[in-house]
């Protein structure tokens, strides 16, 4: 049975650039093992299947599968899903922007988009508490990404759906260096809290610029070119680390250079009482293809 699709690249304003995407508009009528092979089809980091909401408050029900896995919650299948919904004409506008609704694993995710002739911008914004684990396993992501140990500052695990091992990176030049020691992350993250490596170089204060890669080999990702989810809990995470107990705190986060789809993702976490209560993750997403995929009949 065809389905339509769109393919996006998120996190970008340029086409080529970015997180690519395949949304799936309209994904009544495919079972999840359907949706796996889906995926598992167009062999991006994440593909979603846009179906009728299921719990109230939501607009949609949205399901988000890796080529290997099924996700809980992704940021830049969320906010490239919203966009291309709106450019579609699926979701209404007024004067030129919207909030939606979506039903994801971990309870309702709202996007908040604005689309003009240029682009279209979509942040996601979710309200969670930061879990972080006491585990600070630094001698071991220094070895997991091929990394000397004065080359890593420290690493942590956190997660506000899905889980990180956020790695604080001395420099520019070490990030592009790293490369997975698949042994050593065998060794150390296989069936760790995250086996999901987000390393970093740059200042932590509000307001910087950081400069990141992100492997997941569990998730059968080499390699991402921007991970929206993990921006959000990397912000909300160092929104926790600052003196201040209320406010707004930000990040931009470049990801995706190394392999050559330059990527460009604004963070925000909002504190009270001294702890972060909501994350964002926002940027642009441009449509560059769509048709239809013929789905198997009984699969």
């Amino acid at each position: 049975m065809p389905h339509r699709f769109v393919i996006a690249d998120v996190f970008t304003e340029t086409a080529f650039g970015g997180n690519q995407l395949a949304v799936l508009p309209d994904g009544r009528g495919l079972s999840e093992r359907a949706m796996q092979s889906v995926a598992r089809e167009f062999n991006f980091s994440e593909t979603t299947f846009v179906l009728p909401p299921e719990t109230p408050g939501t607009d949609f029900r949205l399901r988000i599968f890796t080529p290997a896995h099924e996700l809980p919650f992704a940021g830049h299948p969320t906010v490239g899903t919203a966009s291309v919904l709106a450019r579609l004409g699926l979701v209404a506008l007024r004067d030129g922007a919207a909030t939606v609704v979506f039903g994801e694993g971990v309870g309702p995710v709202s996007v908040a988009i604005e689309v003009d002739d240029r682009r279209a911008f979509s942040r996601l914004s979710l309200q969670a508490a930061v879990e972080e684990p006491a585990d600070r396993p630094t001698a071991e992501a220094a070895a997991a990404l091929s990394l000397p140990a004065d080359a890593v500052r420290e690493a942590w695990f956190s997660t506000v759906g899905n889980p990180f091992c956020f790695v604080h990176v001395a420099d520019r030049e070490a990030v592009d260096r790293a490369e997975v020691d698949r042994a050593a992350w065998s060794r150390h993250f296989a069936g760790a809290f995250s086996d999901a490596l987000f390393f970093f170089s740059g200042d932590l204060a509000s307001g910087s610029r950081l400069y990141a890669r992100m492997f997941a080999p569990g998730f059968g990702i080499d390699e991402d070119a921007a991970t929206g989810s993990a921006a959000a809990t990397l912000a909300g995470s160092l929104a926790n680390r600052l003196p201040e107990r209320e406010g707004v705190f930000t990040w931009t986060i470049d990801q995706g250079v190394k392999m050559g789809r330059p990527s460009l993702m604004e963070a925000s976490a909002e504190k009270r009482d001294g702890a972060a209560v909501r994350v964002m993750a926002g940027g642009a997403t441009v449509l560059v293809a769509e048709g239809t995929i013929t789905v198997p009949d009984g699969i």
